[in-house]
């Protein structure tokens, strides 16, 4: 077997996969697609096995086990052993339910507008800046506005957020340092105080609510006569910014890299702007801002003719899976009309993505706005990656209009 394979390892992992992870997410997907890591865990390439793991009801995403070594008892610890992401049925049921009550599709519709306004405003600001780094101006602004209006969030305490989703988020690779451990505490322990005030002052005056503001549902939401207690209220609120915001930056960000750097896609968007359903599909298929899952065998199972015991840790190449050519025709092509395109950017199964159908929304209207109002827009200087395994995006792209 190719050396380089039977070297890799997922927690140990450096620059050079994360800048580029797709020719060895190739060469496992091909020769190794159930390789074992160093530690007894498995890593999962083809897509087949990947749907395989979201889909089996029986698998476990309890981490209080995992996290505890990970971690130690600590904010993150606290954080992700206590949201909606990192637990099984029936807690995760239960707390999934109550949050749905801020995803239905009536406050969904009253989100539109909305973020149409927002992304409006972006535009105008980048009409007058002609030159500017579109993650900081553009693709991390909307999302960071739609969420402190869902969540109550002061505009004095808005420049914060990103910061908070980037250490949190990072804290999750494979492989963290202690300094990015503790900026990932830190920042659990600070947003969590903010998110303390703000419940605690929308729960006493309920009737405040600005627009698109969901805390009010959280709060008083019930299921079976269960509501959510004020930590799983700050816990699952933190959720809901890492969940909507990061990888919603990455989605417009890629998304628009993604135009700039396939000439002849970007022009066909012009042409047929009513192609920006299918081409957000695609952005997020090409370059899926959630790269890798994680899920416990509760019982054998068998992936690619190879049978893994109950116990086993397996970690699930998202990335590679939305680019097997057995499911996806030319996959390291990017065609913004495909049809059908089942990718797996969004999971499936009982732990699909909550916030899918927003993240959609958000994807359409900026992107296909933008392509609209700068048909001109180009690269123009540096392009940074975020520099992380799990999760992919950018830090930073230099554009002008």
């Amino acid at each position: 077997m190719n050396e380089k394979i039977d070297h890799f390892d997922l927690n140990t992992i450096g620059s050079d996969f994360i800048n580029d992870p797709f020719p060895t997410l190739k060469m496992l997907r091909d020769h190794d697609p159930v390789h074992r890591n160093k530690d007894g865990s498995y890593y999962l390439t083809r897509y087949e096995d990947v749907k395989t793991v979201y889909q089996e009801r029986s698998m476990s995403s309890d981490k209080v086990v995992a996290f505890k070594e990970k971690f130690g008892q600590c904010p993150l610890y606290t954080h992700h052993t206590t949201s909606l992401i990192f637990n099984d049925p029936p807690y995760h049921t239960t707390v999934r339910k109550l949050l749905a009550g801020a995803f239905t599709p009536r406050k969904l519709t009253e989100l539109e507008p909305l973020i149409e306004q927002i992304v409006d405003g972006l535009l105008d600001k980048l009409e007058d800046l002609k030159e500017f780094d579109f993650i900081d101006a553009f693709s991390k602004q909307l999302p960071t506005e739609l969420i402190s209006f869902m969540l109550g969030v002061p505009e004095e305490h808005r420049h914060k957020l990103r910061r908070f989703s980037m250490a949190i988020l990072g804290a999750l690779d494979p492989v963290v340092p202690e300094d990015r451990l503790k900026e990932g505490n830190d920042a659990v322990t600070e947003f969590g105080q903010l998110l303390d005030d703000l419940i605690e002052h929308r729960r006493k005056n309920p009737e405040g609510a600005g627009q698109g503001e969901i805390l009010e549902a959280l709060i008083f939401g019930e299921h079976d006569g269960r509501r959510l207690t004020q930590e799983e209220l700050i816990q699952n609120c933190i959720f809901l910014l890492n969940a909507g915001h990061e990888t919603t930056t990455s989605l417009v960000g890629n998304g628009t890299h993604i135009l700039l750097t396939h000439r002849d896609q970007h022009k066909r968007l012009l042409d047929e702007p009513d192609l920006i359903a299918p081409a957000v599909e695609e952005f997020l298929r090409f370059q899926s801002p959630l790269q890798i899952g994680n899920r416990l065998l509760t019982k054998d199972m068998t992936f690619s003719g190879k049978t893994l015991k109950a116990g086993t840790y397996v970690h699930t190449s998202i990335g590679a899976a939305n680019r097997d050519p057995e499911i996806f025709d030319n996959p390291d092509q990017v065609d913004i009309g495909r049809n059908p395109n089942r990718h797996l950017a969004f999971i499936t199964g009982i732990h699909v993505c909550l916030g899918a159908t927003l993240a959609r929304i958000e994807g359409r209207i900026a992107i296909g706005r933008l392509v609209k109002r700068f048909p001109d827009l180009q690269l123009s200087g540096e392009v940074t990656i975020m520099g992380l395994a799990r999760f992919r995006g950018f830090n930073r792209i230099d554009m002008r209009i």
